[in-house]
């Protein structure tokens, strides 16, 4: 794991510096809030997890209960849930890849990994909506909401109302599994039609910013 190191004794985690570019718009919030969908492991590769060590909290979400018990351990004082987020609260069929980060309830990249000789395990989830969760949890700001939940992106965005609770900045997977094949097409028109505004890529993650804080886009682009 590559750490990086920057004022106020940061230390980046995430896979491509998702984080490090977080913290450069963010770096003027006190014990900031933040939401994870899809959170998987709480210390590699995790977005949160240098944000959660500088005194911020948040929620952390992911179907899998390997990642969940790990979660629940790594973070204490943050709200851990073992659910799938979805447009509908009920239960989802989820292809559960074990020990790694290709879990998930869509179908179509599920029978890639299956014919990639990936083992898995066939388990039903409970989903949830974000307004749910937000209704139950938050109570100000959420100053960024991460989405890594393999091709259900879509779903994720169509369960949140934007006029209630508006994420400052959205980083969100937007490409296939395993691929550099751009996913961001269907959900995308989610996040314009709501007000937000592309930011920028990383070549794996979009980033977007609410109508409200364009003043931070300087620092996400850098």
């Amino acid at each position: 794991m590559t750490k990086e190191k920057t004022s106020r004794t940061f230390t980046s985690y995430a896979q491509l510096g998702e984080d490090t570019r977080l913290f450069n718009a963010l770096k003027h919030v006190e014990n900031g809030f933040y939401i994870d969908v899809g959170a998987q492991d709480p210390v590699e590769h995790s977005v949160t997890k240098a944000f959660y060590e500088l005194g911020w909290r948040g929620i952390n979400i992911d179907p899998v209960k390997h990642w969940y018990n790990r979660l629940v351990d790594d973070r204490p004082e943050d709200i851990n849930l073992n659910v799938a987020v979805g447009a509908e609260k009920g239960t989802l069929k989820f292809f559960e890849f074990p020990k790694t980060g290709l879990s998930t309830g869509n179908d179509k990249h599920a029978k890639r990994h299956i014919e990639g000789g990936f083992y898995f395990n066939e388990i039903e989830v409970e989903v949830v909506t974000l307004n749910e969760i937000c209704s139950k949890h938050v109570a100000g700001e959420i100053h960024f909401l991460k989405v890594d939940v393999e091709g259900l992106e879509k779903e994720v965005f169509q369960s949140i109302d934007f006029r209630k609770f508006t994420p400052w900045i959205i980083v969100a997977e937007a490409t296939e599994p395993l691929s550099q094949v751009e996913s961001f097409a269907e959900w995308e028109p989610l996040l314009l039609d709501a007000g937000y505004s592309y930011v920028s890529t990383d070549g794996l993650n979009r980033f977007y910013l609410s109508p409200k804080h364009n003043n931070l886009r300087e620092f996400i682009c850098g």
